[in-house]
């Protein structure tokens, strides 16, 4: 399934619901913009999904805004100043990221104690599953971050 330019707000969702994890959802709507193949944007983010590894940390469709940042605005230089801007970026899109979720911790968008268990395994994706979580929508709001803030790979 390769995603469609047009509308990657609802590529990401449609992706999420299809099974992908948060990241690999909002990555793999954007990255062919970028020039990376839909199945590598899927591969790369694959680990970042429930705040990396599923350790409920950073939220993976956050993370996936960084990375597309980054495809954006890198050149690959490792000058302090290059680094800099692109980290004062990520900050501003954190802080917009968490005014419209409320955290940039997935443990925390998901109402979950700090020492709830992080099992390794991936939940099923039942119906139930999409109804408990806030996770299709905050893939969509990152998806739409991506859209108004950063723009296309052109």
């Amino acid at each position: 399934m390769q995603p469609s330019t047009p509308n990657s707000d609802c590529q990401a969702s449609r992706l999420f619901k299809c099974g992908y994890n948060c990241a690999q959802s909002v990555f793999a709507a954007h990255a062919t913009d970028f020039g990376v193949d839909f199945k590598t944007a899927l591969k790369t983010a694959s680990a970042l999904g429930g705040g990396v590894g599923r350790m409920r940390e950073v939220c993976g469709a956050f993370l996936a805004v960084s990375m597309i940042l980054g495809l954006k605005k890198s050149t690959a230089s490792d000058s302090s100043v290059e680094k800099s801007d692109i980290y004062k970026e990520t900050q501003r899109l954190a802080d917009i990221f968490i005014s419209e979720n409320g955290s940039l911790i997935c443990r925390q968008l998901l109402g979950l104690s700090k020492d709830a268990p992080t099992p390794s395994i991936a939940a099923d994706r039942t119906k139930e599953y999409y109804q408990t979580r806030p996770c299709a929508l905050i893939v969509a709001r990152a998806s739409a971050l991506i859209t108004r803030e950063i723009g296309s790979g052109s």
